[in-house]
């Protein structure tokens, strides 16, 4: 079973490499065995990651069971929650290229033979994806699992909950020792947070794609059966080096249709939008803005999960998982039925005898919240290459809705707006100038969108971004606007005043201003100074394309 990690091990000629081995207290045995690199995301800034290292040891084992050697090394995560809303947001999305290249050079210059990826959280999980397609190693994902959500009085709330209330809080509407109540009771466990943000969101597409056992994205992080989902992970990553069972045999095109079909079905975070068109680069696919509106024309959404209903990650568990869901749309033709996975079976037959256990939480297709998929890709004369909405949690109020533009030129001054509550019922909020190139990072949005919902208006305003949102995000909120203000797209060019007509079931967003005058503005207008130009992220945007293609760096 061994095959790159003897270029590594075999020979008089790597007597040295052995010896440096024996300085570890490595044995024959072990380097005769399989070398699996295991990728640990573990740290302590991270509420999913916290207990990695647990989940780690549970993949090490099941490795050892099966005859293989684990060597595990270290990757970095941001947790968005913790960089929301100030400078540190900026470093989220490019973390995700920085997760790709480290495992890359880790699993190249060490010769392993095989990964298992053990993530959780936001950009780690799309980072570990993508480099899986990038090495073509054998590889499986091993997620941490869900937080439980916080209960407080009766009560079920999440991190979305406070940054909704964020508002209320300021303005003195909510006791201090309340407020504080609730800081202490929103995130109780361990796990990625708990509604259909973009961790689990991910984690759960992981199995549709292929690349993970089913259970990896809704098994509490704090359940016993989350550590044997670990163990069975190290067996199969060791029996899967004899199947060449390879990630671009895995992640094909259809498996890709798959994920987004589940995406559709659960109603997902839009972040999903970035990542798999990324991850789908890796492996040489091409995944159109497009390719989203197709699939949700096909799919009904199914589960009303946090931040646009009233479900958490722990009730998808209880319902039976992502399974049901796949089984379901396995049975109404809309998955491509034989795409194998890392279970050694095809997709459909790892769901073949998955049931709903709670109607109430994946409601049948003949009586669903959403008769299309919870993701809505717009175009037209301001997103010429399109934009994204989570259109599952957008009031109905809200799916058509014309007003006028009131401009922001960052996240942080569009923030302040809202919780000083000087917007207006009926505003379109733009914040531009934070996309891939613009901000740099293309920063996550919760604390407005969250504020907007926390103040009442979000069956008021509209908000739309060349940025992009939490997976957190509920309300008409627009991101992913291309191509970005820094790269001169007509959301560069919007004035405040400027009416802006969004028609979500209608998949377009236009401004109301002729061609001429566009053409007028466009003439007069100029990039501004890049917000950072140094380091990490001044060299990221000068390199990263545009969100439609996944903000993917060339």
């Amino acid at each position: 079973m061994r095959q790159i990690s003897s270029n590594v091990m075999d020979g008089d000629e790597r007597c040295p490499h052995r010896s440096l081995f024996r300085a570890m207290g490595y044995i024959d045995r072990e380097m005769r065995q399989p070398i699996i690199g295991v990728a640990n995301a573990a740290n302590e800034i991270i509420p999913g990651h916290i207990h990695l290292d647990k989940i780690t040891e549970a993949v090490k084992a099941g490795i050892r069971m099966a005859g293989g050697t684990p060597v595990t090394f270290g990757v970095i995560g941001v947790c968005d929650g913790i960089a929301m809303n100030h400078t540190g947001m900026k470093y989220s999305l490019c973390s995700r290229e920085l997760i790709a290249d480290s495992v890359e050079v880790m699993a190249r210059a060490h010769g392993f033979d095989g990964l298992a990826l053990v993530t959780n959280c936001d950009k780690i999980t799309p980072g570990m994806l993508m480099v899986a397609g990038r090495l073509n190693i054998p590889s499986i994902l091993v997620s941490g699992g869900p937080m439980l959500a916080g209960q407080l009085d009766g009560e079920t709330l999440d991190l979305v909950t406070l940054f909704a209330e964020i508002p209320r809080a300021v303005s003195g509407e909510i006791d201090p020792e309340r407020w504080k109540a609730m800081e202490n009771a929103a995130c109780p466990t361990a796990g990625s947070c708990a509604g259909m943000f973009t961790a689990n969101s991910m984690n759960c597409l992981s199995e549709a794609l292929g690349l993970a056992l089913p259970g990896n994205g809704t098994i509490p992080a704090v359940y016993g059966a989350r550590i044997a989902l670990a163990k069975q992970a190290g067996i199969r990553i060791v029996e899967m080096l004899s199947e060449d069972r390879l990630p671009d045999k895995i992640m094909t095109r259809a498996a890709f249709e798959n994920a987004i079909a589940l995406d559709m079905a659960f109603g997902g975070s839009t972040n999903t939008a970035l990542h798999l068109p990324a991850i789908a680069n890796e492996v040489g696919i091409e995944l159109p803005m497009q390719v989203f509106n197709d699939i949700a024309a096909r799919v009904p959404h199914v589960c009303s999960m946090s931040p646009g209903g009233p479900h958490h990650l722990e009730d998808l568990y209880r319902a039976g998982g992502v399974q049901p869901i796949l089984k379901m749309l396995a049975d109404r033709g809309l998955l491509h039925n034989d795409e194998p996975t890392v279970t050694g079976n095809t997709v459909a037959e790892n769901c073949a005898d998955a049931e709903v256990k709670d109607s109430t939480v994946i409601r049948p297709f003949d009586d669903p919240y959403h008769k299309t998929g919870g993701l809505a890709v717009l175009f037209g004369n301001l997103a010429p290459d399109g934009a994204i909405v989570k259109e599952s949690a957008v009031a109905p109020e809200m799916l058509n809705h014309a007003g006028p533009a009131r401009i922001f030129d960052s996240e942080p001054e569009a923030a302040r707006a809202i919780i000083d509550r000087t917007i207006r019922k009926g505003d379109v909020l733009v914040i531009r100038y934070e996309g891939p190139k613009g901000g740099p990072g293309m920063q996550e949005m919760l604390t407005p969108t969250a504020s907007i919902k926390g103040i009442g208006l979000d069956k008021d305003v509209a908000l739309i971004t060349d940025g992009r949102f939490s997976g957190g995000t509920s309300g008409a909120s627009i991101g992913h606007v291309s191509p970005e203000a820094m790269e001169g797209g007509p959301i560069a060019l919007l004035r405040d005043g400027d009416t802006i007509e969004i028609d979500i079931p209608g998949r377009s967003l236009n401004v109301r201003i002729s061609e001429s005058e566009m053409e007028t503005r466009r003439k007069a207008w100029s990039p501004p100074a890049p917000k950072i130009d140094s380091g990490y992220l001044g060299r990221y945007a000068r390199q990263v394309c545009s969100g439609s293609t996944g903000a993917v760096v060339r």
